[in-house]
Formats: C-alpha cells, sequence, structure tokens
C-alpha cells in the first residue's frame, strides 16, 4: 500500500512508522518542522486515568509503548503519579471525582483515593489543606514532547518513510491525491490528515466538512526558589486542581504548568503565540498557593487544542481511502502512540476504534468548546 500522512506532529510521525514497520510505502508532509505545531508546544502530561473503556484502553496502550520507547534517542518517560482533587465548597466537581474513580477502577486503571493527610505524607511539596477529594493516578509520567516527536519520526525513516518538512500540501479527496505547493501531485491508496489544528480548514478545501473547532491554550515554565524547593522537588507529582482548571508537573527547570484556555474558535493560521499576561499573573498567584515560594518564570507560551461536539476525537476513514484523526481535547500527545497505531490499523484495513468514527457527525454540527481537562 502506498499511504499519504498529511502532518508531522506525535500522531502523523506514530502512523507512519507504524506504517512504515508494516511494510507499506509511506510519504509523511509537513508544513514546517516535525513536532512545530501543537506537539512542539504541549506539556508532556501522560496517565491512563480515563473513566470511558475505550479511553482507558488507549491510555494504557500509549503509556505501554510511551516506556518501551524510552532511552532511545533523546525521548524519556519519566515516572510520576498524577493527582487530580477538587477543593471544599465546589460540589459539583467533588461528585464528579467521587463517581468517575470507580469507572477507572472497573476499566483497570491503577488509581485511587488519597485524603489529605495521605497526601501530605506522600508528597510534601504540595499544600493539600483546602482539597475535598483527591485521586491518584499510578501509571503516569511526563516528558518532553519534541524528543517523541524526532525519536518516531527518525524511526520512520529507519523503516523506509520518506519525511518531507517544510512542504506544504493540499488533498484531492476525489483523486486521492496530494498536491505540494509547488505544483507536484502524487496519488495513493490512501491519505491520512492529521495536521491538528489544520485538519478542519485542509478538509473544507477538499469540500470535506468537519465538526472540528481549534481553541487557544497557555502553559509557562518556572523555577523553584531556594534550595528547600530544589530538594521538595524529588516529591512533587503531577497535579490537577479540577476546581481551579490548572495543572502542573515537574520539568526540568523546575515546574510547568498551564491553563488559560480561550473556549472561543481560534484561526489556526493568525493566533497569538505568546502567553497572555493575565495568565502568567494568575498562574503564579495559584501555584504560590499551592507550592509556596518558586523563582522567575521561565518561558510562557499559547498552543493549540481542537474540540468536537461530544469532546471525542475523530479517528477512521471519512471516505473511500481519506483518513482524519484529529479533535484530541488537549489529550492528543498524551495518547499519541496509540492513537498513531490506531490510525495505520484503520488504513490497513482494520477498525480499533469503532467509537471514535468520524463519520458520526455531518461535519456542520454547532457547538460550543469546553476545555477538555474539565471534570464534570
Amino acid at each position: 500500500m502506498k499511504a499519504a500522512i498529511i502532518g508531522g506532529g506525535a500522531v502523523g510521525v506514530t502512523s507512519a512508522y507504524d506504517l512504515a514497520r508494516q511494510g507499506a510505502e509511506v510519504v509523511l508532509y509537513e508544513k514546517d518542522e516535525i513536532a512545530g505545531g501543537s506537539t512542539g508546544r504541549a506539556a508532556g502530561v501522560l496517565y491512563d486515568a480515563f473513566a470511558a473503556p475505550e479511553d482507558a484502553r488507549v491510555g494504557e496502550r500509549a503509556i505501554g509503548r510511551f516506556r518501551e520507547f524510552s532511552g532511545e534517542g533523546d525521548f524519556e518517560f519519566h515516572e510520576t503519579p498524577y493527582v487530580w482533587f477538587a477543593r471544599e465548597g465546589d460540589e459539583k466537581r467533588v461528585e464528579a471525582i467521587r463517581e468517575q474513580v470507580p469507572r477507572m477502577q472497573e476499566s483497570g486503571r491503577d488509581v485511587s483515593f488519597a485524603d489529605a493527610d495521605e497526601l501530605r505524607e506522600r508528597f510534601p511539596a504540595v499544600n493539600w489543606r483546602d482539597v475535598a477529594v483527591a485521586a491518584v493516578a499510578e501509571n503516569a509520567g511526563h516528558t518532553d514532547p519534541a524528543s517523541y516527536a524526532d525519536l518516531l519520526a527518525e524511526k520512520a525513516r529507519e523503516e523506509g518513510a520518506e519525511i518531507r518538512t517544510d512542504t506544504e500540501a493540499r488533498i484531492d479527496a476525489d483523486a486521492l491525491a496530494v498536491e505540494e505547493t509547488d505544483g507536484e501531485s502524487e496519488s495513493f491508496d490512501a491519505i491520512l490528515v492529521a495536521a491538528g489544528a489544520h485538519t478542519k480548514r485542509l478538509l473544507a478545501i477538499a469540500g470535506i466538512p468537519v465538526p472540528l473547532k481549534p481553541y487557544r491554550v497557555q502553559a509557562l515554565t518556572a523555577g523553584f526558589g531556594g534550595t528547600t524547593r530544589s530538594e521538595d522537588r524529588a516529591d512533587l507529582p503531577m497535579g490537577y486542581d479540577a476546581t481551579g482548571g490548572y495543572y502542573f508537573r515537574p520539568h526540568s527547570e523546575g515546574l510547568l504548568a498551564g491553563d488559560g484556555t480561550e473556549e472561543v474558535e481560534s484561526d489556526p493560521d493568525d493566533w497569538a503565540r505568546e502567553a497572555d499576561r493575565e495568565f502568567r499573573e494568575i498562574t503564579r498567584d495559584r501555584l504560590g498557593h499551592r507550592l509556596g515560594e518558586f523563582g522567575a518564570t521561565r518561558e510562557a507560551w499559547a498552543g493549540l487544542c481542537v474540540a468536537t461536539p461530544d469532546r471525542d476525537p475523530l479517528l477512521g476513514e471519512l471516505r473511500d481511502g481519506l483518513y482524519v484523526a484529529g479533535g484530541w481535547q488537549g489529550h492528543g500527545f498524551m495518547r499519541a502512540p496509540a492513537l498513531g497505531e490506531a490510525s495505520a490499523d484503520a488504513m490497513l484495513g482494520e477498525n480499533p476504534l469503532p467509537e471514535f468514527d468520524p463519520t458520526r457527525f455531518d461535519g456542520d454540527e454547532e457547538f460550543a468548546i469546553v476545555e477538555g481537562m474539565t471534570v464534570e
């Protein structure tokens, strides 16, 4: 089979690798550089703590493959528990967490409730005083997303895939062809569009509507201040404050934290790539409360996630020979090893995730953007 992939993010390069190692002739087109889009701006938080059975399966497979690849090239999977919690007075999210954890356990996830005393003993670097309910996922970790994408692109090349960076391309859905901006056109047996925030626009140009909406999110890194904080860093988990809607994780420079979701559709070619001043100030206040003293902000940036009407991705065949993989709601990178593999399997004739069938929508649905990590 001769296959084309549009998009050199984590899902695209994983698909290229999995197709090539199964004997397909693969060409991947990336308009910039590998991980030059949302993957390179992702948080690198990894866990399998999902309540829906299909999401739990995807999460488990993704974490397993991250571990398998760890140590190759510059890619490292850093084992780190993930704690999510709701604060006192937030009954809606308290009840949501209490309802979701048993469902995760039924799906085989290694998660458990933990009270404030248990959290203080295990993770003394964090202030847990206002926590009403919390759960800990053990099958979790963090990484540098770009290092994963670079590794899988190189592994795809080693299996014979051709990776064309700095190459903008359009698709001709009727002819199953890819046309580069210089006019060169090439036909394929199957085409996968995994272009992140540009997926909707690429398919629209080909006359195919899909219900995808890019939206902006923000993150920053900061160093810990003082020797005490540096020593405590070893006890820092990854965390998500469901009441406040922000997350944090250990980082090579100290700490990475994110939030700043804009629940409006963004133009994938015209959006603010720097973090807002308000986001930086609010995030530092939140982290000061939760983690105490820490050093100066080192970097602050924005990225794009993509929403769907039901918060589940579109993955599979849209029409004969044309496939899509998108709409990750901020959970794309953490599941990329499994989602890329599933996309490759779909192109080879299997249907590993029928729950994500993209034809479940007409493509013109009206829907509101909901931040992907929201606990409801």
